[in-house]
């Protein structure tokens, strides 16, 4: 035996534990979403606290903290009727348009991910080319559709109108969902007895309930801020949504700079809020659509 086969193995050589690297991107990238937030922050507080100001103290100081604090100009927009009535405009538009929205665009979902049909691609390619294009280019042609069919004057010939501009990105969200349900779990129900529409209704919509908070949520703040569609269709103010209502009082009361910024702060703060509480249910989703 040699002596290269009794010389013992040798013990394994340690490296020193490196502690955490670090990288330039990280503070950069902090620093970037920063600035973000600042920017879509600090208007809105503008907004805001401009509203508690009266209009003489805007002129004086543009910039500055209200002293005294100034609530005539928020109580005088809660006791105007047309505020509450152009909310109630806004919410009846923005709850018919996502029940529809949802509703359409998860039976079409439905049809483009779990069905073979020839032209079920292309079909969805023309859902997609959609979103390509925003409600201004078709601004003309829709007036004129919707004066044909009588509902100029009428909150449905808005809400239809949104319903369809919101039906693409809703298809695109939900198509992934679906189509990541295993076969198996529909074949399984169709031994029980489960037809396709039951399986859609009972076990599809549930496993998907993420895609369709999230798509709900997208279409409901579209709907509520939209501006250019209430005003091809409403010329009464009594039909004036929350966007109109804003751009009216502006005009009306110009010189009322405070009074404009508590109308207007009151008018987003419906949106906001709703944003603020169901944004974890939309990064949930398009996460779950990202990965479907």
């Amino acid at each position: 035996m040699t002596a290269t086969a009794l010389r013992p193995p040798a013990a394994p050589s340690r490296r020193p534990a490196r502690g955490p690297r670090w990288s330039l991107g990280t503070p950069i990238s902090y620093l970037g979403a920063l600035v973000f937030v600042l920017i879509g922050i600090v208007p809105l507080l503008f907004v805001v606290i401009g509203g508690f100001r009266t209009t003489a103290q805007i002129n004086a100081q543009p910039v500055a903290w209200p002293h005294p604090w100034e609530l005539a100009n928020y109580s005088s927009v809660l006791s105007s009727t047309a505020f509450w009535q152009q909310l109630g405009n806004s919410t009846f538009i923005a709850v018919v348009a996502t029940v529809l929205a949802v509703g359409l665009g998860a039976m079409a979902a439905f049809a483009l991910s779990r069905y073979e049909f020839r032209g079920r691609e292309l079909i969805f390619n023309v859902f997609m080319i959609g979103l390509l294009f925003p409600a201004s280019v078709a601004s003309l042609p829709l007036y004129l559709l919707l004066r044909q069919l009588g509902l100029l004057e009428n909150l449905f010939g808005v809400a239809l109108p949104e319903a369809a501009f919101s039906l693409p990105v809703t298809i695109f969200i939900l198509r992934p969902f679906f189509r990541a349900v295993p076969g198996e779990l529909e074949a399984a129900a169709a031994i029980d007895g489960c037809s396709k529409l039951s399986f859609f209704w009972r076990i599809l919509l549930p496993l998907s309930r993420p895609a369709l908070t999230t798509v709900g949520i997208l279409a409901f703040i579209t709907s509520w801020n939209q501006y250019l569609l209430p005003l091809l269709v409403f010329n009464d103010s009594n039909h004036f949504t929350l966007p109109l209502g804003v751009a009216t009082y502006q005009s009306q009361y110009s010189q009322n700079t405070a009074g404009v910024f508590a109308f207007t702060a009151m008018s987003m703060l419906p949106a906001l809020l709703f944003f603020v509480f169901a944004e974890r249910r939309i990064v949930g989703g398009l996460t779950g659509a990202i990965k479907a």
